[in-house]
């Protein structure tokens, strides 16, 4: 995600801020607007006249960006901004919400509505791309305000999260059929959220407080918390639930045993990741280097509920512009 100025720094690998932040100069807040409620839907294959940019390669990969802002200056059908090849813009993935906002510790929605708009157009116009996905910034147990410890708690917690993340969503224009869990540790984020991990790791004596009141929570609570929330989608709504997540903070958060495993559920990386934008993706592998993306909880790169890699901007590295993805659209699910 591309990270404002304001919130950007470099981390250890084990953290990284949301799926959105990177811009360099003034940062750039855009709150979701209102638009017209949809949930996912068939693309219209029918192309306009006039020419339309290549797509990425192999064919069903595309472009795209995530989070804040980065201008599109091309006309319709869009071009991935920003990169020398011009291919396709094929996507924008948004933050619908997060944790902190809701549960009234202020902080910012990382979302751009041009961004989101000019992903609809190639999608809905010229058949290209998946349009606009989303996904929800989340808390794990240790900011649940009725943290008791228990598993059932921290699956209500999880259903809660889900349930205010379709609220959401019926108030934005969403193609794309997953919604993404954003599983975490953002470390100091200012105007994202208080807790340093997001209440994966620690308990906090409220959710606005920012101090621990303990540390350490059971695998086991953390994925009650993950199962909510995806139950939550998946039974429902129309779309269908997935993570954007990495190895590290996977285990961190889950360890490596039963816990920690989600062999089929459908999955971004932001790993492996570069601050330099020469050397673009070609599949699930930057061209001419060694670094091909990494995913986590037992899936790999071959398996068909891998989708998104969010190849550079995430994980503490810098672009100067913002995050951008590579997008497997012939792995969207019906």
């Amino acid at each position: 995600m591309n990270r404002p100025q304001l919130f950007h720094r470099r981390m250890p690998r084990l953290t990284r801020l949301l799926p959105a932040m990177a811009l360099a100069g003034a940062v750039a807040v855009v709150l979701p607007l209102a638009l017209t409620a949809s949930g996912p839907r068939a693309a219209n294959a029918a192309q306009a006249s006039g020419a339309v940019p290549a797509a990425d390669s192999p064919a069903g990969f595309y472009y795209g960006t995530d989070s804040w802002p980065i201008a599109i200056n091309s006309k319709a059908p869009y071009r991935e901004p920003v990169l020398s090849s011009h291919p396709v813009y094929g996507g924008y993935i948004g933050m619908a919400g997060n944790w902190a906002r809701w549960s009234g510790c202020g902080g910012n929605i990382a979302w751009s509505s041009a961004d989101s708009a000019a992903a609809n157009t190639n999608y809905n116009k010229y058949g290209r791309g998946i349009g606009t996905g989303v996904y929800w910034f989340m808390g794990g147990p240790g900011v649940d305000p009725h943290y008791n410890g228990t598993t059932a708690e921290a699956y209500a917690w999880g259903q809660q999260q889900a349930a205010r993340t379709l609220s959401d969503v019926a108030k934005l224009t969403v193609t794309y059929p997953v919604i993404f869990a954003d599983v975490e540790i953002p470390g100091n984020a200012p105007g994202i959220s208080p807790a340093a991990d997001n209440g994966w790791n620690s308990v906090y004596t409220s959710p606005c407080s920012g101090k621990v009141s303990k540390n350490g929570i059971a695998a086991s609570v953390d994925r009650a918390d993950f199962n909510g929330f995806f139950d939550e989608i998946a039974r429902n709504s129309n779309f269908t639930p997935g993570v954007y997540s990495s190895a590290p903070v996977w285990t961190s958060i889950f360890g490596t045993g039963g816990f920690s495993h989600i062999r089929h559920t459908f999955e971004w990386t932001y790993l492996g990741d570069t601050s330099s934008l020469s050397h673009t993706p070609d599949g699930w592998c930057l061209r001419d280097t060694s670094t091909c993306a990494q995913f986590y909880g037992g899936v790999t790169s071959s398996d068909s509920n891998a989708v998104m890699w969010q190849w550079s901007g995430g994980g503490g590295t810098f672009n100067g512009f913002g995050d951008f993805d590579q997008i497997d659209a012939s792995r969207t699910p019906a």
